[in-house]
């Protein structure tokens, strides 16, 4: 008889370790991600720089538009919660798409390698911004599922773990097309 007692307290005991290192890997991994989506943007404001001084050198009265690269770069380099570095990655998302747009309009611009090289090598940055926070959201839908089902939700408060907040950029659908005047 002791013996199933002591069987039912190891596997108690068991349980509340499996259940409770879930919830950390599960929280780590969200971390993690959240990391990767961090390093992308870096990524892409690292060259935004080059992109926005090749551009300059063609369309040089285009400069409300270089300026709102330039501030939309600034705010995305020093947003530090979820929230707010969703919000300054659509706003530089929005910014790049009107310098860009400039681009367009030179042929000369389109046809140098310099910018044709920043072009692809941004391209491929958003990209992988786009992964990273689709990896993101991932694991946060993870973590909130395990954070409130049973029976991880009784572990939750022990390990300090809580649902967090998904990576939402604004809705593509409701942006404004950017508005470029020659």
């Amino acid at each position: 008889m002791e013996y199933i007692v002591i069987a039912a307290i190891v596997l108690l005991v068991l349980f509340f370790i499996a259940q409770y290192n879930r919830l950390i890997r599960l929280n780590i991994t969200v971390d993690e991600a959240f990391a990767q989506i961090e390093v992308q943007l870096k990524r892409r404001a690292d060259l935004i720089p080059n992109l926005v001084e090749t551009v300059k050198g063609y369309a040089a009265h285009e400069q409300g538009t270089f300026d709102a690269v330039v501030q939309a770069r600034a705010k995305a380099t020093s947003a530090s919660t979820v929230a707010d570095v969703a919000a300054a990655d659509g706003a530089l998302t929005n910014a790049l798409k009107g310098l860009l747009a400039i681009a367009e309009a030179y042929p000369d611009l389109k046809a140098s390698a310099n910018f044709l090289s920043l072009q692809e090598e941004l391209s491929t940055t958003e990209n992988k911004v786009s992964f990273a926070r689709q990896f993101y959201n991932d694991n946060v839908r993870n973590l909130n599922t395990a954070v409130k089902t049973i029976p991880t939700s009784a572990f939750a408060g022990f390990a300090k773990v809580s649902a967090r907040e998904f990576y939402e950029v604004e809705n593509p659908t409701d942006r404004n097309v950017p508005n470029v005047k020659f």
